[in-house]
């Protein structure tokens, strides 16, 4: 019972640690090299789990449909929307850029209701607005007062890739889900090893469609030299590998299961506490204060959360 939500949940911390991680690489590598090189990893990392379960390195039993609309996915997902959040953790930080991401949940529920027919009740839509209302008050002035009115002291550019990134992620994600709708189809039988593999085979076909598409970006804009250079520094290469176990490997795989047992605007809902849960490490591991606003944020956000559970 409430299997979605709970991967949901489990999602929204190891977004935390890939949010942490992939601002140490971007800021050090750059954001295109982040990309090819996070793609490229996760792509072996799913590889070596599909091929343990089932023998398959690829996703050969996908179809063409789930290569499709999975395919659609990763160029909006990743190629558009991860580019513009890795973007604005250059410009405005990891924090900010999830305080944008808060724009996901919407997003996906109403392309979940326009591409997929799907319906919200009554409670999940209060407990998403609550809360987003309560992420978006723990976040605000995290940095002290002179920070408080952020939406005007940022960079018109950060807040535009953050606003891509986010919106990138949500509908991102709903065709996502169409795409592996399609997938299941494709399999006559399936059994449990298939329905928990089909996430990670999924996010796959979108890492392959994401590198390739930076590839070409790579290429087209000349950019080699400067990814070659990339490779050199040790500690962004580590802060990628970290962030892609967390992100593109565990995060995205478990984010797609959890469109499998709930409706996409309520697993992104959940999804999004990130800014929330990334709190605990600020003050335990980086010793940062925090605010009676975030810690009041924080309450509502969990008391939005629970809304989905009556």
């Amino acid at each position: 019972m409430y299997k979605g939500e709970l991967i949901a949940l489990s999602v929204a911390v190891s977004w935390m640690f890939s949010a942490i991680f992939f601002e140490i690489a971007g800021k050090r590598a750059g954001t295109l090299s982040l990309n090819i090189l996070r793609l490229g990893m996760s792509i072996v990392m799913i590889g070596a789990t599909t091929w343990f379960y089932t023998g398959h390195f690829f996703p050969v039993d996908a179809g063409s449909q789930a290569w499709f609309w999975l395919g659609i996915s990763g160029v909006i997902g990743y190629i558009l929307g991860d580019y513009c959040l890795f973007s604005s953790y250059i410009l405005i930080g990891s924090r900010f850029g999830q305080l944008f991401m808060t724009l996901a949940p919407p997003s996906a529920a109403l392309a979940g209701i326009l591409i997929l027919g799907e319906q919200m009740s009554g409670n999940a839509i209060a407990g998403m607005f609550v809360t987003l209302f309560g992420i978006g008050l723990s976040i605000v002035g995290r940095g002290g007062e002179e920070n408080q009115t952020w939406h005007v002291s940022l960079p018109l550019k950060g807040i535009l890739f953050a606003i891509g990134g986010g919106v990138g992620q949500g509908v991102g994600l709903v065709f996502s889900k169409l795409g592996m709708d399609y997938y299941l189809a494709n399999i006559p039988s399936p059994d449990e090893t298939t329905m928990f593999m089909i996430p990670f085979a999924s996010t796959q076909i979108r890492a392959i469609i994401g590198f390739i598409g930076f590839l070409i970006v790579m290429f087209v804009g000349k950019r080699g030299r400067a990814f070659l250079l990339s490779l050199k520094d040790k500690k962004a290469f580590s802060a990628i590998t970290g962030g892609t176990i967390f992100g593109p490997f565990l995060g995205v795989s478990f984010s797609l299961m959890a469109v499998q047992y709930t409706a996409a605007g309520i697993a992104s809902t959940l999804m999004a506490l990130t800014p929330v849960i990334i709190l605990i490490p600020s003050y335990f591991i980086f010793k940062q204060k925090i605010s009676i606003q975030e810690i009041i944020g924080a309450i509502i956000s969990v008391g939005g959360v629970s809304l989905f559970f009556i």
